[in-house]
């Protein structure tokens, strides 16, 4: 790894790590550098100029890593459940490969949860072929579905599954423990699948 290259992912490792234990408001690009161990008090701006570019940066790191792991993998099995399994797996095994302790769900928590900082999360995306193709499919199992009720869910669930995966992270650090990121994986995609397939108990009227 080139320099500048290593001093980027220290830049980017510090940044996840701080801004997890205490939110991104709360940490200067100061502190990034210093917890980085670059004596360039001003190396957030030259590597990614500025807070915004590092935001950016991180959840572009995350994306890739996911859209790497989601490309090696198998295809799933033809149903609800298996696109669903395509969609989450390859985060659980992006969070388990990471060096124990981790701190990237407890960081993408924060910045889901952050009114400043959630529009990051939502233009980082993963245009990948794999993933338009699991998104098309699942859209198109779940037709006969209310679309409203549907992206409903999907917001609801988008927030549960953050803050679930934060909790494991946060607690198998407490407990020295390694997260079992693979059973936390089938529960969520169980779990997802009831809610997303659920029938709907007050169906929207039909237009007048």
């Amino acid at each position: 790894m080139r320099r500048s290259e290593a001093a980027r992912t220290a830049l980017l490792d510090a940044a996840e790590r701080l801004f997890a234990e205490s939110g991104v408001a709360e940490v200067s690009d100061r502190r990034v550098a210093e917890a980085a161990g670059n004596t360039n008090h001003s190396a957030v701006r030259y590597y990614f100029g500025g807070r915004e570019g590092l935001l950016k940066a991180l959840m572009a790191r995350h994306v890739h890593d996911v859209a790497q792991v989601r490309a090696g993998m198998p295809p799933t099995e033809d149903s609800v459940l298996g696109d669903i399994r395509g969609l989450v797996a390859p985060s659980m095994r992006v969070l388990d490969q990471l060096p124990r302790p981790s701190w990237r769900a407890r960081f993408l928590d924060h910045v889901l949860h952050n009114p400043a900082t959630e529009p990051f999360m939502r233009e980082a995306q993963d245009t990948t072929p794999q993933a338009l193709q699991l998104r098309a499919s699942l859209a198109a199992r779940l037709r006969h579905l209310d679309p409203d009720v549907v992206a409903g869910r999907a917001r609801l669930i988008t927030r549960i599954v953050s803050t679930a995966t934060a909790e494991v992270e946060a607690l198998a650090e407490r407990n020295g423990e390694d997260p079992r990121w693979p059973e936390v994986g089938d529960f969520l995609v169980d779990a997802i699948t009831g809610m997303l397939s659920a029938p709907i108990s007050r169906p929207r009227r039909a237009e007048r």
